[in-house]
């Protein structure tokens, strides 16, 4: 390694130091502050707008985001554009969470006399106490002192990083209080990995009807495998109607070609497995993957009560972007 390379990855450790430290000082400052701030969310009839400028702006943008996808309905809303009609987004129910590490910042500071008139809840992050921010705040929280990880000390790095950490920690903490659970996630996150690991079924992704490879018992193992053929699904269900007698799998046919078996002679009947494992049609499609992985099996018939619906494949469920 070359003494810049060893420089570098020195001064990258000593970063991480400064804001693990300035965290742990900002962990060790939650009092009533933060239980009255998180109130005002909890109980908050409109919605939580967090507002902020340069760095502190791009935090709230994520402290906005992480509190609606966890129940709080939040959004973010810029000073200067606020300054220019933006706060027609503003009403007398919401919460204002203004973020500024100097508490000082002049798009914020004039936004306080019309947050003021509108009648909003005006909530205070600053690591200067003496702000004018603070002064006017409704609730505040001030960070205890903390430097900066910026080898000038100058740019905002540790203080973001608090901001932040606070962010996700009403986030949560709010979260938490709503009693918001997976499912709820799941809803407001439909297109994620996690919303389809918790919302889709296997009956949404299996092969029904006319995909569905199904043939009747007593027909011959030739006639099974032009079914299998001609679906391509690795698996064949034997059914009565739609009742289900067993399954035969392209494992199944390779064995079967292995002991040189007349596939003209033989009935499918001879050659298919009884009793297969089988999946309901509203089980979770992770639970179906996880029931096959287990039993290293690639796919299974879905069965509504005693009637056959479909076949649910392992390929299916992964590329629908569900995963373990």
């Amino acid at each position: 390694m070359t003494e810049a390379a060893s420089e570098a990855l020195t001064s990258a450790r000593r970063l991480f130091d400064t804001e693990i430290r300035a965290l742990e000082s900002v962990r060790d400052s939650l009092d009533q502050r933060f239980l009255d701030i998180l109130e005002q969310i909890v109980n908050c009839r409109g919605k939580v707008i967090i507002t902020g400028m340069g760095k502190p702006g791009h935090i709230g943008t994520k402290i906005a985001a992480t509190m609606a996808s966890l129940g709080t309905p939040a959004f973010y809303l810029h000073p200067a554009e606020a300054l220019h009609g933006d706060l027609g987004m503003v009403g007398a129910d919401d919460v204002v969470l203004a973020i500024s590490y100097s508490g000082e910042s002049d798009e914020v500071i004039r936004l306080i006399p019309s947050l003021k008139l509108i009648g909003a809840t005006l909530i205070g992050i600053s690591g200067n106490a003496d702000s004018s921010l603070i002064r006017f705040s409704d609730y505040s929280f001030v960070f205890p002192p903390f430097e900066e990880a910026c080898h000038m000390h100058l740019a905002p790095t540790s203080s973001t990083t608090a901001a932040l950490v606070l962010g996700d920690a009403l986030a949560v903490c709010a979260s938490e209080r709503y009693g918001f659970n997976e499912k709820n996630f799941a809803l407001f996150h439909p297109a994620g990995a996690l919303g389809k690991r918790l919302l889709v079924r296997t009956g949404d992704l299996m092969h029904k009807d006319e995909g569905n490879a199904v043939i009747h018992p007593g027909a011959s193992l030739w006639e099974a495998i032009g079914e299998m053929s001609r679906k391509a699904l690795g698996i064949l269900c034997i059914a009565d109607g739609d009742k289900l007698e067993g399954v035969f799998t392209d494992g199944d046919l390779r064995r079967v070609m292995s002991r040189r078996v007349d596939i003209y002679d033989a009935r499918i009947d001879d050659v298919m497995t009884r009793s297969p494992i089988t999946v309901g049609p509203d089980v979770l499609a992770v639970e179906a993957l996880r029931e096959m992985n287990r039993r290293n099996i690639s796919a299974l018939p879905v069965l509504d009560g005693e009637r056959l619906v479909g076949t649910i494949r392992i390929n299916d469920i992964t590329g629908a972007g569900i995963i373990l």
